[in-house]
């Protein structure tokens, strides 16, 4: 499927990661938003296949769907950005600054984003609030997994604060990968497949995605979680922003650029061989 080495992958994820970070704010902000609203709607779509098979894992094989739109579309992904930017300043096409402006804009639209889904989707699934919520399968599901992934951890104290850190850099370690992974083909079916593989991977074994969780606490609170405010932030939304960047930061963005730094060299010295190449094997 058009395959692309390596060493032009990390071309890619610092040309990808310089442009991200020289967007405007209105540019983060709605497209933070859509991207929030996207990852609701597959996080919806997960659960409901769950509650229909009993099975976790086919809901975590129809999740990626959210990933893959919002990758296509060039959207941003804060998660995939803990990657992507952290490259560009390590190959000096942007600035410290230019990051965690990204970084934090991109944020707020998710949360806002995540927000208008989430009551959107209580607006249908109640019929305004008309219909009882107690037997609504993917409903009762919400709840129990925003209570897990705050309170669950908060009886655990300090032990709870280190295990939502550590599912959060487990988490972004593939979600970065299927970012990167998008680039690994030129082809659009192929981009779908090597994404879809890591994003599978950390859905099916709950670790902590940030912006899943920026639509699935709140909104597990709307429907009656017994979560405060406070509950939300420091149990869960903080220490998994941290752990998604350090996971994504480490295991994929400085990792990749160690690796091929010294190849991408070669290749942007030998652009037109490499061309050649690529064009024959397309």
């Amino acid at each position: 499927m058009a395959y692309i080495k390596p060493e032009q992958v990390l071309e890619s994820m610092i040309q990808t990661g310089t442009r991200k970070s020289n967007q405007s704010i209105k540019h983060l902000l709605l497209g933070g938003g859509l991207s929030g609203a996207l990852l609701a709607f597959a996080t919806t779509l997960a659960f409901t296949a769950t509650t229909q098979t009993n099975l976790g894992i086919i809901g975590a094989l129809v999740f990626p769907v959210g990933f893959v739109i919002i990758v296509l579309l060039g959207l941003d992904l804060v998660t995939g950005n803990f990657a992507l930017i952290p490259v560009a300043v390590l190959g000096k096409k942007t600035s410290f600054w230019k990051m965690i402006v990204n970084f934090f804009w991109v944020t707020i639209g998710h949360l806002l984003g995540c927000l208008f889904y989430a009551v959107l989707y209580y607006i249908a699934v109640t019929d305004m609030g008309n219909t009882p919520i107690d037997k609504n399968a993917v409903v009762q599901l919400i709840i129990k997994t925003a209570e897990t992934k705050t309170i669950g951890y908060e009886k655990f104290g300090i032990d709870g604060q280190i295990t939502v850190f550590v599912k959060a850099m487990l988490c972004n370690w593939m979600v970065t990968l299927g970012a990167v992974m998008a680039m690994t083909s030129k082809s659009t079916g192929g981009k779908i497949v090597a994404m879809w593989l890591p994003i599978f991977t950390f859905f099916a074994q709950g670790f902590e995605h940030a912006v899943v969780n920026l639509f699935v606490i709140p909104s597990g609170i709307m429907f009656g979680a017994n979560i405060s405010i406070t509950e939300w932030w420091l149990w869960n939304q903080f220490p998994v922003l941290l752990g998604n960047l350090t996971g994504g930061f480490l295991f994929t963005g400085l990792i990749l650029f160690l690796i091929y730094k010294n190849d991408n060299d070669f290749v942007k010295k030998n652009t037109a061989v490499f061309k050649k190449d690529y064009a024959k094997e397309a």
